[in-house]
Protein backbone atom coordinates (compact mmCIF):
# COMPACT_ATOMS: atom_id res chain seq x y z
CA UNK A 1 0.00 0.00 0.00
CA UNK A 2 1.43 3.23 -0.61
CA UNK A 3 2.46 6.04 2.00
CA UNK A 4 -0.45 8.43 2.62
CA UNK A 5 0.97 11.83 2.47
CA UNK A 6 -0.07 15.45 2.47
CA UNK A 7 1.25 18.41 0.41
CA UNK A 8 0.39 22.29 0.72
CA UNK A 9 -2.57 23.17 -0.98
CA UNK A 10 -2.89 25.06 -4.37
CA UNK A 11 -5.05 27.73 -3.91
CA UNK A 12 -5.50 31.40 -4.99
CA UNK A 13 -8.87 33.26 -3.81
CA UNK A 14 -10.14 35.59 -5.27
CA UNK A 15 -12.40 38.18 -3.53
CA UNK A 16 -16.38 38.66 -3.59
CA UNK A 17 -16.78 40.70 -6.94
CA UNK A 18 -14.03 39.05 -8.75
CA UNK A 19 -15.58 35.58 -7.65
CA UNK A 20 -19.69 36.97 -8.78
CA UNK A 21 -17.83 37.75 -12.11
CA UNK A 22 -16.49 34.52 -12.78
CA UNK A 23 -19.55 32.73 -12.12
CA UNK A 24 -21.54 35.09 -14.47
CA UNK A 25 -19.06 34.46 -16.78
CA UNK A 26 -18.86 30.83 -16.97
CA UNK A 27 -22.80 30.51 -16.77
CA UNK A 28 -23.17 32.75 -19.38
CA UNK A 29 -20.45 30.79 -21.11
CA UNK A 30 -22.06 27.52 -20.69
CA UNK A 31 -25.70 28.92 -21.22
CA UNK A 32 -24.41 28.36 -24.89
CA UNK A 33 -24.05 25.06 -24.88
CA UNK A 34 -26.34 22.91 -27.02
CA UNK A 35 -26.35 19.13 -27.58
CA UNK A 36 -25.36 19.38 -31.24
CA UNK A 37 -26.53 16.06 -34.54
CA UNK A 38 -25.49 18.47 -37.54
CA UNK A 39 -21.68 18.15 -37.78
CA UNK A 40 -18.93 19.23 -39.94
CA UNK A 41 -16.42 17.35 -41.03
CA UNK A 42 -13.27 19.76 -39.96
CA UNK A 43 -10.92 18.18 -38.35
CA UNK A 44 -10.34 19.10 -34.75
CA UNK A 45 -6.48 18.67 -33.24
CA UNK A 46 -5.59 15.76 -30.98
CA UNK A 47 -4.17 17.99 -29.28
CA UNK A 48 -7.82 19.82 -28.23
CA UNK A 49 -8.98 16.40 -27.28
CA UNK A 50 -6.41 15.70 -24.80
CA UNK A 51 -6.85 18.75 -22.57
CA UNK A 52 -10.10 18.58 -22.58
CA UNK A 53 -9.64 14.74 -21.92
CA UNK A 54 -7.30 15.27 -18.86
CA UNK A 55 -9.35 18.29 -17.32
CA UNK A 56 -12.23 15.56 -16.93
CA UNK A 57 -9.61 13.50 -15.52
CA UNK A 58 -8.94 16.01 -12.99
CA UNK A 59 -12.58 15.45 -11.35
CA UNK A 60 -13.08 13.54 -8.08
CA UNK A 61 -13.90 10.50 -8.02
CA UNK A 62 -14.41 8.01 -4.90
CA UNK A 63 -11.03 6.80 -2.91
CA UNK A 64 -9.27 8.76 -5.29
CA UNK A 65 -9.54 5.60 -8.14
CA UNK A 66 -10.09 7.64 -11.07
CA UNK A 67 -12.55 4.77 -12.19
CA UNK A 68 -12.67 5.82 -16.05
CA UNK A 69 -11.18 5.55 -19.42
CA UNK A 70 -11.52 7.33 -22.19
CA UNK A 71 -11.27 5.53 -26.26
CA UNK A 72 -11.16 9.06 -28.78
CA UNK A 73 -12.07 7.29 -32.18
CA UNK A 74 -10.69 9.46 -34.91
CA UNK A 75 -10.07 6.18 -37.06
CA UNK A 76 -12.69 6.16 -40.01
CA UNK A 77 -13.40 2.87 -40.50
CA UNK A 78 -14.31 2.36 -36.22
CA UNK A 79 -16.56 5.28 -36.66
CA UNK A 80 -18.27 3.24 -39.48
CA UNK A 81 -18.55 0.09 -37.37
CA UNK A 82 -19.93 2.01 -34.32
CA UNK A 83 -22.50 3.74 -36.24
CA UNK A 84 -23.86 0.68 -37.86
CA UNK A 85 -23.69 -0.74 -34.27
CA UNK A 86 -25.49 2.08 -33.12
CA UNK A 87 -27.96 2.32 -35.59
CA UNK A 88 -28.85 -1.16 -35.48
CA UNK A 89 -29.40 -1.12 -31.97
CA UNK A 90 -31.83 1.83 -32.33
CA UNK A 91 -33.64 0.40 -35.39
CA UNK A 92 -34.76 -2.62 -32.86
CA UNK A 93 -35.42 -0.23 -30.24
CA UNK A 94 -37.88 2.12 -32.20
CA UNK A 95 -39.16 -0.63 -34.02
CA UNK A 96 -40.03 -2.86 -30.48
CA UNK A 97 -39.54 -1.06 -26.96
CA UNK A 98 -40.61 2.47 -27.37
CA UNK A 99 -43.58 3.41 -26.20
CA UNK A 100 -45.52 5.76 -27.86
CA UNK A 101 -45.05 8.48 -25.26
CA UNK A 102 -41.20 7.80 -25.53
CA UNK A 103 -41.45 8.69 -29.05
CA UNK A 104 -43.64 11.75 -28.71
CA UNK A 105 -41.35 12.73 -26.17
CA UNK A 106 -38.65 12.43 -28.88
CA UNK A 107 -39.79 14.41 -32.11
CA UNK A 108 -39.58 17.21 -31.39
CA UNK A 109 -36.10 16.80 -30.65
CA UNK A 110 -35.17 15.64 -33.99
CA UNK A 111 -34.29 12.18 -32.99
CA UNK A 112 -34.27 9.10 -34.85
CA UNK A 113 -32.65 5.84 -35.51
CA UNK A 114 -30.05 7.66 -38.29
CA UNK A 115 -27.12 8.38 -36.62
CA UNK A 116 -24.73 10.00 -39.57
CA UNK A 117 -23.08 11.97 -37.09
CA UNK A 118 -21.03 9.03 -35.92
CA UNK A 119 -19.00 8.80 -38.99
CA UNK A 120 -19.06 12.77 -39.77
CA UNK A 121 -17.97 14.43 -36.59
CA UNK A 122 -13.97 14.30 -36.42
CA UNK A 123 -14.01 12.62 -33.02
CA UNK A 124 -16.18 10.28 -30.78
CA UNK A 125 -14.88 9.49 -27.36
CA UNK A 126 -16.50 6.18 -25.34
CA UNK A 127 -16.50 6.63 -21.90
CA UNK A 128 -15.71 3.53 -19.93
CA UNK A 129 -16.57 2.92 -16.39
CA UNK A 130 -14.15 0.19 -14.51
CA UNK A 131 -16.29 -1.55 -12.40
CA UNK A 132 -13.39 -2.84 -10.27
CA UNK A 133 -10.10 -2.45 -10.57
CA UNK A 134 -7.24 -4.73 -11.54
CA UNK A 135 -4.13 -4.59 -9.92
CA UNK A 136 -0.36 -5.12 -11.20
CA UNK A 137 -0.31 -8.61 -9.99
CA UNK A 138 -3.47 -9.47 -11.64
CA UNK A 139 -5.77 -9.11 -8.50
CA UNK A 140 -9.32 -7.12 -8.62
CA UNK A 141 -10.10 -4.63 -6.01
CA UNK A 142 -13.07 -2.87 -5.53
CA UNK A 143 -14.14 0.95 -7.03
CA UNK A 144 -16.35 2.78 -5.13
CA UNK A 145 -18.84 5.21 -6.50
CA UNK A 146 -18.01 4.61 -9.62
CA UNK A 147 -21.41 5.93 -11.90
CA UNK A 148 -21.07 8.92 -9.89
CA UNK A 149 -17.65 9.52 -10.39
CA UNK A 150 -17.43 8.75 -13.98
CA UNK A 151 -20.57 11.17 -14.70
CA UNK A 152 -18.78 13.94 -13.09
CA UNK A 153 -15.57 13.55 -15.28
CA UNK A 154 -18.34 13.23 -18.04
CA UNK A 155 -19.38 16.61 -17.08
CA UNK A 156 -16.15 18.16 -16.86
CA UNK A 157 -15.16 16.65 -20.09
CA UNK A 158 -18.43 18.33 -21.94
CA UNK A 159 -17.66 21.86 -20.07
CA UNK A 160 -13.93 21.91 -21.94
CA UNK A 161 -14.79 20.99 -25.04
CA UNK A 162 -17.54 23.52 -25.15
CA UNK A 163 -14.84 25.85 -23.30
CA UNK A 164 -12.53 25.14 -26.47
CA UNK A 165 -14.74 26.17 -28.97
CA UNK A 166 -16.26 22.58 -29.95
CA UNK A 167 -19.92 21.47 -29.98
CA UNK A 168 -20.86 18.03 -28.21
CA UNK A 169 -23.89 15.20 -28.47
CA UNK A 170 -23.96 12.81 -25.64
CA UNK A 171 -25.44 9.48 -27.20
CA UNK A 172 -26.35 6.48 -25.08
CA UNK A 173 -27.57 3.43 -27.99
CA UNK A 174 -28.58 0.64 -25.96
CA UNK A 175 -27.05 -1.88 -25.28
CA UNK A 176 -23.18 -0.65 -26.09
CA UNK A 177 -21.14 -3.60 -25.97
CA UNK A 178 -19.95 -3.71 -29.21
CA UNK A 179 -18.13 -0.57 -28.02
CA UNK A 180 -16.15 -2.98 -25.55
CA UNK A 181 -15.17 -4.88 -28.97
CA UNK A 182 -14.51 -2.12 -31.38
CA UNK A 183 -12.38 -0.08 -28.71
CA UNK A 184 -10.65 -3.47 -27.47
CA UNK A 185 -11.29 -2.63 -23.61
CA UNK A 186 -11.52 -5.63 -21.14
CA UNK A 187 -14.92 -6.97 -19.99
CA UNK A 188 -14.31 -5.17 -16.42
CA UNK A 189 -14.97 -1.33 -18.32
CA UNK A 190 -18.61 -0.83 -19.04
CA UNK A 191 -19.45 1.65 -21.67
CA UNK A 192 -21.85 4.52 -20.47
CA UNK A 193 -21.34 7.16 -22.90
CA UNK A 194 -20.90 7.96 -26.22
CA UNK A 195 -19.88 11.39 -26.83
CA UNK A 196 -19.77 13.17 -30.24
CA UNK A 197 -17.26 16.12 -30.33
CA UNK A 198 -16.29 19.05 -33.41
CA UNK A 199 -17.41 21.70 -34.92
CA UNK A 200 -21.08 22.57 -35.99
CA UNK A 201 -22.02 22.17 -39.54
CA UNK A 202 -22.82 25.36 -41.37
CA UNK A 203 -26.44 26.13 -41.28
CA UNK A 204 -26.48 23.85 -38.32
CA UNK A 205 -29.77 24.31 -36.34
CA UNK A 206 -30.97 22.92 -33.06
CA UNK A 207 -34.76 22.40 -30.96
CA UNK A 208 -36.25 25.52 -29.95
CA UNK A 209 -36.36 24.47 -26.07
CA UNK A 210 -36.08 26.13 -22.98
CA UNK A 211 -34.16 25.49 -19.79
CA UNK A 212 -35.85 25.85 -16.13
CA UNK A 213 -35.50 28.77 -14.12
CA UNK A 214 -33.69 29.13 -10.87
CA UNK A 215 -37.17 29.31 -9.10
CA UNK A 216 -37.43 25.61 -10.84
CA UNK A 217 -34.28 23.85 -10.00
CA UNK A 218 -33.27 25.92 -6.70
CA UNK A 219 -33.66 25.56 -2.97
CA UNK A 220 -32.39 27.27 -0.55
CA UNK A 221 -31.84 26.16 2.76
CA UNK A 222 -30.46 28.98 4.64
Amino acid sequence: MTAYREIALDFAEVDEPAALARARDFRALMARRRTVRDFSSCPVPRSVIEQAVMTAASAPSGANQQPWTFACIADPEKKRRIREEAEAEERAFYSGRASSEWLSALAPLGTDADKPFLETAPWLIAIFAQRWGVGPDGERFKHYYVPESVGIATGLLICALHNAGLATLTHTPSPMGFLNAICGRPEHEKPLILLVAGYPADGATVPDIRRKEADEVLVWLE
